[in-house]
């Protein structure tokens, strides 16, 4: 993007005034509102602390954590020699910093898991849109490598196998979400010990249906492989009710 064709977008004083007691939070949504009703794009350049102040009748301090928040989202970004702009926000950004069982608690990681199950269910149409030979191969060598009796080797297949899938979908944002997905792995098998059995369909059961058979095939496939983890989230449901 070329900086230099970018101009600011003037206040013009058509925000509504701010009462004395106005907590940084609604000058946030103020800012929000504003810049949707503006039409801003990435790379415009934002009014300067004082002028929304002026604008909105409020300290500048107050403006100031507004806007740190806003930087904290990745909403805004501070440009040398230029000032603050409208930033392309990394959507993933800040779930990937706070995705860890350690300090999450087990019912945002039960969600987040059966989001990543849901997510899994759909991927049937784009895999076969974008499947390849060189996949096909190295899906097939993951599957050489298992060894059912070892949990260890469980994980680590799992991991490598589904990965390997998200791969596929040439979509950054799926790749991202299977990476953020990591640290719970370990987690879920933790929990699973005394509830998991191997699904009806295995992942060689389910190279083969990329290789031969149909979508329709794949997604009745994958949700039978799903079943075991489909299962347990059942059974810690029926555990907190």
């Amino acid at each position: 993007m070329d900086d230099s064709k970018t101009t600011v977008k003037h206040l013009e004083f058509d925000l509504p005034k701010l009462n004395s007691l106005t907590m940084a939070d609604q000058v946030e949504l103020k800012l929000r509102e504003y810049f949707k009703k503006k039409a801003f794009k990435p790379g415009d350049l934002l009014p300067k602390e004082l002028e929304i102040a002026a604008s909105l009748g409020v300290s500048r301090n107050i403006v100031r954590e507004a806007l740190s928040r806003l930087k904290a989202l990745g909403l805004i970004e501070t440009k040398k020699k230029r000032g603050m702009v409208l930033a392309e926000p990394d959507i993933l950004g800040s779930f990937e910093k706070v995705l860890d069982p350690l300090i999450m608690p087990d019912s945002i990681l039960y969600d987040i898991f059966g989001l990543r199950l849901v997510l899994e269910m759909g991927l049937a149409d784009v895999l076969f849109m974008y499947k390849t030979e060189k996949d096909l191969r190295e899906l097939e060598k993951i599957v050489a490598k298992e060894k059912p009796d070892s949990e260890k080797f469980r994980i680590k297949n799992e991991i490598a196998f589904h990965g390997k899938l998200y791969s596929m979908t040439n979509n950054d944002t799926l790749k991202r979400f299977q990476n953020m997905l990591l640290p719970l792995f370990d987690y879920v098998v933790a929990f699973e010990k005394d509830h998991y059995k191997p699904g009806g369909i295995s992942h060689s059961d389910l190279v083969q249906i990329l290789k031969t058979g149909s979508i329709e095939e794949f997604r009745n496939g994958m949700r039978i492989h799903l079943e075991p983890h489909f299962a347990w989230l059942e059974h810690i449901k029926n555990k907190e009710a």
